[in-house]
């Protein structure tokens, strides 16, 4: 997404069934070195679709409204060094050459 869009975010937010799991909330900001921020309501597309439909008849007038709306449950902080992630990155690069080369890629 960073390649595509030549950008970094400040953080990713996030939603639905395994954002509750504290561990994997964790392992993606240290991973991706972002804060990670879950919303405080789990299933955020059925809350989507409702803020959708609350702005098609006017119950909200524009984004901006709903933006106020939102609440963080918890923030996961990278607190792995920058050097461990780019070793691992540097590892999953490799393992992915190993797999290229002997699936014929």
């Amino acid at each position: 997404m960073m390649k595509t869009t030549r950008t970094r975010p400040r953080s990713l937010k996030v939603g639905g069934g395994t954002s509750v799991n504290n561990f994997l909330m964790q392992l993606q900001a240290d991973l991706l070195g972002l804060p990670i921020e879950r919303s405080a309501i789990a299933e955020t597309a059925a809350l989507g679709a409702a803020f959708l439909s609350g702005l098609a008849v006017g119950v909200w007038e524009c984004l901006g409204e709903l933006r106020k709306l939102r609440r963080v449950d918890r923030v996961s902080r990278p607190a792995m060094a920058a050097s461990v992630r780019a070793g691992i990155c540097r590892r999953r690069r490799a393992v992915q050459r190993a797999l290229d080369w002997a699936l014929g890629l």
